[in-house]
């Protein structure tokens, strides 16, 4: 990586590695609580899709699976489809680490374009690792969609 911006997120989840590694990887969970699925085998190499759950499945986010150590470590490119750009597509580090009863969800978003593109990763990773920490622990989202609150 270069020296982009980049952004990284902390929180503690009630809850088991293997759960929150299915909540990140499995489309239909990923569609309870981030509004797209994530669409990947999962194995290093292999592309993904964020695809719009309206029903269009339109892909607003492509990469591919650079690492992906189940239950512990998921590392994925991320880019517009159909858009490349000079420094190369960012890059979205899911670190899962057990603590007793918790985890700890460590999220690095790197190679960002610019303090805009991090100020827009920052807003839309707290709204929705916020909705998945939620999701885990109640068993359903927030009643709101938080990253349409303004």
């Amino acid at each position: 990586m270069t020296d982009r911006p980049a952004f990284t997120y902390v929180t503690y989840i009630e809850s088991a590695p293997e759960s929150v590694w299915r909540a990140l990887t499995d489309a239909d969970l990923t569609a309870e609580y981030w509004g797209h699925s994530n669409v990947s085998d999962w194995e290093p190499g292999s592309s993904w899709e964020h695809r719009r759950t309206d029903g269009s499945h339109a892909a607003d986010v492509v990469g591919t699976v650079v690492e992906s150590v189940p239950p512990k470590r998921l590392v994925t490119t991320w880019a517009e489809p159909g858009v490349q750009t000079a420094a190369g597509p960012s890059r979205v580090t899911f670190g899962i680490e057990p603590y007793g009863e918790i985890v700890r969800l460590t999220v690095t978003h790197e190679n960002l374009a610019d303090e805009a593109e991090r100020d827009a990763a920052a807003r839309g990773w707290a709204a929705v690792l916020s909705n998945l920490k939620t999701f885990l622990e109640t068993g359903r989202p927030l009643p709101e969609k938080p990253w349409l609150v303004p």
